[in-house]
């Protein structure tokens, strides 16, 4: 059962980082080309392709460290429990 849980919290990361990539991607994209009208103080639009361009190196950036955490502390599980399944073999010997 405690598989499971692990399992299907690995695959909830993994969902998860895509969705967060989409939503960077869709972003950037309404930075880049929407309107901007009304956006910011006073409704000076704050778009343009720089602004997309930061969006996207900032949202990935963002993605990456997440991600990375997350995936981590599964990685960290997987090890412990293949050292703890190696050290009852070994004391099985």
């Amino acid at each position: 059962m405690r598989d499971f849980f692990i399992n299907s919290l690995e695959v909830l990361v993994g969902v998860i980082v895509v969705i967060l990539g989409i939503g960077v991607l869709v972003a950037a994209a309404a930075a880049t080309f929407g309107g901007g009208g009304g956006m910011g103080p006073g409704g000076m639009g704050g778009g343009g392709p720089l602004v997309g361009i930061a969006i996207l190196i900032g949202g990935g950036l963002y993605i990456i460290i997440v991600g990375g955490f997350l995936y981590m502390g599964i990685g960290i599980y997987q090890n412990t429990r293949r050292t703890a399944d190696a050290v009852e073999k070994l004391l099985t010997k």
